[in-house]
């Protein structure tokens, strides 16, 4: 989680560890999803998202 916040604000480069953090928490919002629909409309915000983007064409 502290990875993902210190690359959303420019405190961290954007590396694989960001992305590794980003997907250990993405599965764990759909393991939430899965255990109830109250988790279904549950999503990122849009830092995280954008740097989800950005972490798939780093890695690329």
């Amino acid at each position: 989680r502290q990875v993902v916040r210190d690359s959303i604000v420019g405190e961290r480069a954007i590396d694989e560890q960001t992305s590794a953090s980003l997907a250990v928490l993405s599965e764990r919002l759909e393991q939430l999803r899965k255990l109830d629909k109250v988790f279904s409309d549950v999503s990122f915000s849009s830092a995280v998202e954008k740097l989800k983007a950005q972490s798939n064409k780093v890695l690329v």
